[in-house]
């Protein structure tokens, strides 16, 4: 028998696609540490994404010219490293804000049918 995934497990898998896009989108309020990022995320309804798991995003980002990073100090501790949006990471958020409503309009398409047959 095909078991559906856990639906805490689903979100968590359905987030992995698009958190590098919701990283780019908190970056366009203005520049922003790891961890103020996770605040901004939860803010926002994302409470289950922690610092573990947009760390390795960041440096992808930056590997790709997204973002632009800068060191500042902290008060009583290490320097923090601020991202903020690249050039090419604001057309790469605008780019990929057309695809996820594309994507979403076409997902809510299909769910809206079973919704309508099973209502």
């Amino acid at each position: 028998m095909l078991r559906m995934a856990v639906p805490g497990s689903r979100r968590s898998q359905l987030l992995r696609g698009v958190l590098d896009l919701c990283l780019l989108a908190v970056m366009d309020e203005g520049a922003a540490y790891g961890y103020e990022m996770t605040k901004r995320l939860a803010a926002r309804g994302l409470s289950i994404v922690g610092e573990g798991s947009i760390y390795p995003l960041l440096g992808r980002l930056e590997r790709d010219g997204l973002v632009d990073t800068r060191r500042a100090i902290s008060n009583g501790g290490p320097p923090r490293k601020y991202y903020s949006l690249s050039r090419q990471g604001r057309k790469a958020l605008a780019a990929g804000i057309s695809e996820w409503q594309a994507t979403r309009e076409a997902v809510d398409s299909v769910l809206g049918r079973i919704k309508e047959e099973v209502g």
